[in-house]
């Protein structure tokens, strides 16, 4: 197809991939036939860069509102080289009013806890996010879908005003009113992924009474296409088709006038398609540095962490919690046997399990606001490594970290641990790296599945696995010697190893006022107690960390490839 500016370009009933297509989310690599051309260049995935592309779904973030989110288009999308700080903040306003979000500029989005804007003031701000860039093409995604029939003829009325100022607007629409149909400019019908219709809006009806459909008197044009397309109004001439046909409406089309004139009109662009396949397409690049968009999306994310305290507040409040009730379970455990060892090893492996399990939450960190990076980063708001980072430094570090520092405090020292401060430093070590490495593996199974359902059966069966070999509940040195390798990815055999080194290195124990060693425990267990030897379980968890995060990051690129 060939379409100027100023037009709005309408769809009947496609499938989504055919938008996609067009607006460069999937390769066209894959057409069966044709090509698909802007400015005579073959589309890539650069065309999502300086494009604008609105989803059926709007993807917003609910904790802030619709001015924080177009000042967060705003920040990455203009280059702060050829955009001052206060140009955005008018161009955002602009929007702002050209849109008629002012009464609700202030007001938050709203989630499933958050009460926030009306489905219409959604879409208009899901709309605002794209024009911020100013782009000459548009592409929408069922735009009226879920608004009520007013709400959904100001959208329309609203992209109409936007193809008037040079922009092309192209759009997938279900069953419009009149109101809204008479606002199209060019109109495709579509039957069985072929064409049956292609031309100007005001002509669609006079094609189809030409083929023999007549339309019921008050009946909606677009309900009167609707019923032809899904053979529910019968044509009143008979047509000379082969008996196989399976679209004779299709057929018809490339029969008609119509279909000859686009040709003849293809014609002229033949030499800008082959221009198109053999030249080069310089890659449009992101219009802000990595160190920029780190800063505004790990800004972003901390807002979001303080504004959702289920997530923030309360984990400080559980690790809290859970770390009295150590407390006080195991409080000032003695030196006498055989409790001493008995309390100890309880107390480290309910501890490991508390650090691993704790972290089964972050498995809906990605599965969460996957819909919301999967467009942000097709739309060219940042690179995926920076919303991985931003995950990393803005959510993990204080809503993992932070917790944990406390929950040591309290616990170590309510246990009756060795108080030596570096002993202290050395069991906070020990208890972070195990709940990096527990959320390394939850972020790497969250960002492989889609569903929260899936990501919890993934992510506790490693972990029950990790338990078993684990050193607590079977002794190692006893297995099977083709099993034994599986303690050396076991995340609790590294921490229970390197807290068993930390606190019974060094410590007596006494039975019936004998002396014992917590070495001769540690030899017994086949652990190295050595400087080294706590250190290697320092270094085994920081792989186990290192690897579960490279994987994730991955999985993250893998799921927002072109298909």
């Amino acid at each position: 197809m060939n379409r100027p500016p100023n037009d709005v370009f309408c769809f009947f009933y496609p499938d989504r991939r055919l938008l996609d297509v067009l607006a460069g989310r999937k390769n066209p690599a894959g057409l069966r036939q044709g090509n698909v051309l802007v400015n005579g260049k073959v589309v890539t995935s650069d065309l999502r860069l300086s494009s604008a592309y609105v989803v059926q779904d709007d993807i917003l973030m609910g904790t802030l509102s619709v001015r924080e989110n177009l000042l967060f288009s705003a920040n990455l999308r203009l280059n702060p080289k050829d955009h001052s700080t206060a140009d955005k903040h008018q161009q955002v306003n602009t929007i702002i009013e050209d849109l008629g979000l002012t009464d609700c500029a202030d007001t938050k989005i709203g989630t499933e806890f958050l009460r926030g804007v009306s489905g219409g003031e959604r879409k208009r701000c899901s709309i605002g996010m794209e024009l911020i860039t100013s782009p000459s093409l548009l592409f929408l995604d069922e735009p009226t879908t879920g608004l009520d029939s007013n709400t959904a003829n100001c959208i329309i009325g609203l992209l109409h005003k936007l193809s008037r100022r040079g922009k092309t607007v192209i759009f997938s629409i279900h069953q419009p009113r009149y109101s809204i149909f008479k606002q199209f400019d060019h109109l495709t019908l579509m039957h069985k992924g072929e064409v049956v219709y292609a031309g100007a809006a005001d002509h669609a009806l006079m094609y189809f009474t030409d083929l023999g459909y007549q339309i019921e008197p008050f009946n909606n044009p677009a309900d009167f296409f609707m019923d032809i397309t899904n053979g529910e109004t019968k044509s009143t001439v008979q047509w000379d088709m082969a008996e196989n046909c399976t679209n004779p409406l299709a057929i018809k089309y490339q029969q008609s006038q119509l279909y000859q004139n686009m040709m003849e009109e293809l014609d002229h662009v033949n030499q800008s398609i082959v221009d198109g396949v053999t030249g080069e397409d310089k890659p449009a690049n992101y219009a802000t540095s990595f160190f920029y968009q780190m800063r505004v999306v790990c800004g972003r994310t901390v807002l979001n962490t303080l504004r959702n305290p289920q997530t923030s507040y309360a984990q400080l409040a559980l690790n809290i919690f859970f770390a009295i009730l150590v407390g006080l379970i195991y409080y000032q455990m003695p030196l006498t046997l055989p409790e001493a060892l008995q309390n100890r090893s309880g107390a480290f492996f309910f501890l490991i399990i508390n650090m691993v399990f704790g972290n089964l939450s972050a498995v809906e960190l990605f599965i969460n606001e996957r819909a919301i990076f999967i467009h942000e980063n097709s739309s060219g708001y940042y690179r995926t490594s920076v919303y991985f980072l931003s995950k990393i430094f803005a959510d993990l570090i204080p809503n993992r970290m932070i917790p944990i520092i406390v929950f040591s405090a309290i616990a170590y020292y309510m246990m009756g641990l060795k108080p030596a401060f570096e002993t202290f430093l050395c069991f906070a070590l020990t208890m972070s790296l195990v709940s990096l490495a527990g959320v390394g593996l939850a972020f790497l199974v969250s960002a492989s599945v889609s569903t929260f359902a899936m990501a919890n059966i993934l992510i506790a069966l490693p972990f029950v696995f990790m338990m078993v070999f684990g050193g607590f509940l079977v002794n190692l040195n006893a297995m099977l010697s083709w099993l034994s390798w599986v303690k050396w990815i076991s995340i609790f055999k590294y921490g229970l190893d390197a807290l068993y080194i930390n606190e019974l290195k060094g410590l007596f124990l006494y039975s019936n006022n004998t002396a014992i060693s917590g070495e001769n425990f540690l030899e017994q267990q086949g652990i190295d107690y050595s400087v080294w030897g706590f250190w290697r379980n320092v270094v085994a968890l920081l792989g186990i960390i290192f690897v579960c995060m490279c994987l994730a990051y991955v999985q993250l690129r893998r799921i927002n490839c072109w298909k």
